[in-house]
């Protein structure tokens, strides 16, 4: 039984008795492995005694998206049709705008049972359906562990505030699941093959190819050798790049193609490690509760009003390198490390966490206006991560400039914003081999 908090009735619509199937909308959760949305359609068509069918709908306009990212995606959807096929439901996978391929399949449908989102294109496919379709349309929330408005009601201020609220309803969610069964079948045809229909996504375009292969299966050899070789090492040197020693999901967990619970309950039984908790569940959930409850989630304007007061008043202060968009993407600047950063992630698809830290902050250091740099790192960030425009994404960005931290001491561009600089990582790591690596990455 999948937890009724996660299960959302969004329409008042009766079953559609004569319907042909259940139908089961795949958007946010791109898997058949511990899928809360995937195991509700199942468990909903067997009690209807109808077929399942799973539909993806395949859009050209996802802001920001990239040969790279359909790419990975057309990686992970290939496995899923293939585990969905070996049960006997088909995975049917069309060009055009979700909704409407949702409408067109929903005619013959008892009832449509579909994934959830949290960005604004996301509650924007869901809104016509709402009221356009004649059966009923039921969300479960299935890439989160707490479901995001039992963790809190409103927007939280810093992880200090989150944390005490989502720790007390983890015993309630931290439940392995139960796997189903389709028990009944369909002739439907599936149409072409979803290699076919992706192809034309992912030729051509200019943010290259990624190191990373889509779909879950390798999600869980990486997670096994994360646990494996690298859990011990997490909690002492999870922030230097010099190491490898973080486990790589969160372009898996962007495409829905791992589940959050499941590396929980993986972690939690391998080994104590809480720092990798803390990242997983209350760093992770707390971007997707800003993301949920904030309505400027893709702007500066998302920044405490202390951030905000403090950068404007800073906008004017000199800086002593000023760089364009075009050299930032290109990494050229003077900074070896920055450069390595930017270049990790325009080669791989993924930046180490600490560095993004750090690249932020010198994206606002060397640009003329902290709006722009916003602006600017945003893009970088969405074009290059196979894990951005997502929740981390936005929140990560935003922590750059103030977004769930304190006010630090005053100083000039930054105000009370936290600073970082090159020194720290001198200090810190030997960062000249994360850039010697990087390097190694080009063949320069």
């Amino acid at each position: 039984m999948i937890e009724k908090e996660r299960i959302r009735h969004l329409n008042s619509e009766a079953v559609n008795r004569k319907g042909e199937y259940v139908l089961y909308w795949m958007h946010a959760s791109q898997r058949t492995h511990w899928n809360p949305a995937l195991e509700y359609a199942i468990e909903t068509a067997n009690n209807l005694g109808k077929p399942l069918i799973t539909l993806f709908g395949l859009t050209r306009d996802f802001p920001d998206a990239c040969p790279r990212h359909y790419r990975f995606m057309a990686e992970g959807l290939l496995e899923v049709r293939a585990s969905l096929e070996s049960v006997g439901v088909p995975l049917v996978v069309e060009e055009g705008d979700p909704p409407d391929v949702v409408m067109e399949y929903s005619d013959e449908a008892a009832a449509v049972i579909t994934d959830m989102g949290y960005l604004d294109i996301e509650d924007g496919w869901i809104h016509p359906l709402r009221d356009g379709l004649e059966c009923p349309l039921v969300q479960v929330e299935g890439n989160i562990i707490v479901p995001v408005e039992e963790a809190s009601v409103k927007e939280e201020y810093s992880a200090g505030t989150f944390r005490p609220r989502i720790t007390r309803r983890l015993p309630e969610f931290m439940v392995p699941m139960k796997k189903g069964t389709p028990k009944f079948q369909t002739d439907l045809d599936p149409g072409p093959d979803p290699e076919g229909v992706l192809r034309g996504f992912i030729s051509g375009g200019d943010a290259g190819p990624s190191f990373f292969r889509g779909g879950t299966s390798r999600a869980l050899e990486l997670f096994d050798e994360f646990l494996k070789t690298k859990l011990r090492c997490f909690k002492e040197h999870r922030n230097d790049p010099t190491k490898n020693c973080i486990s790589n999901m969160s372009p898996y967990l962007h495409f829905g193609q791992i589940s959050p619970l499941y590396l929980a309950l993986k972690a939690s039984k391998a080994g104590k490690c809480p720092e990798f908790l803390e990242q997983l569940i209350v760093r992770r959930e707390l971007s997707i509760n800003f993301v949920h409850y904030s309505d400027n989630y893709h702007s500066i304007e998302c920044l405490p009003d202390w951030a905000l007061m403090t950068l404007k008043e800073h906008a004017g202060d000199p800086r002593e390198y000023e760089y364009s968009l075009r050299e930032l993407e290109d990494a050229r600047t003077h900074d070896p490390y920055w450069n390595a950063a930017q270049k990790e992630m325009v080669i791989t698809g993924k930046m180490h966490g600490y560095m993004r830290m750090y690249w932020g902050k010198k994206i606002l250091e060397w640009t003329d206006h902290p709006e722009k740099a916003y602006d600017i790192a945003l893009y970088l960030n969405n074009k290059y991560e196979l894990d951005g425009r997502d929740p981390n994404g936005f929140a990560g960005v935003a922590w750059c400039f103030g977004k769930h931290d304190r006010a630090w001491g005053e100083r000039e561009i930054f105000g009370k914003v936290r600073y970082m600089n090159d020194r720290g990582l001198e200090r810190k790591f030997r960062i000249m081999e994360y850039v010697k690596r990087v390097e190694g990455l080009d063949g320069s």
